[in-house]
């Protein structure tokens, strides 16, 4: 049987690169207080609703964005994800608008 020789030589592991990870933490992170804030600082109504909705939209941009690499794939896929995500959108706007108008 012939003897193999293995190569014992350690090498050095890269640090990981979370740079970008933080730095949606802290986007998030910020966005989060805000919303703390506007909770219990602005009165209940159509204006806070908005800028809750806005803000979830922007935060969810980066959840999707960063920590599922959308924003690493072809252009045509994030297309084929956000047109149909307008539309939802667009739907449940135009239900509350309308179900509003009962009478």
């Amino acid at each position: 049987m012939a003897h193999v020789a293995h190569d014992t030589s350690e090498k050095e592991i890269a640090p990981p690169n979370t740079g970008a990870i933080w730095k949606t933490f802290w986007i998030l992170l910020v966005l989060t207080a805000i919303e703390f804030v506007i909770a219990f600082t602005m009165p209940a109504n159509t204006l806070r609703v908005a800028i809750f909705c806005g803000m979830t939209i922007v935060k969810a941009f980066y959840i999707v964005g960063e920590f599922m690499h959308l924003k690493h794939e072809v252009k045509s896929l994030i297309w084929m994800i956000l047109v149909p995500t307008l539309f939802v959108v667009w739907l449940l706007v135009a239900l509350i608008y309308e179900g509003g108008n009962m009478y």
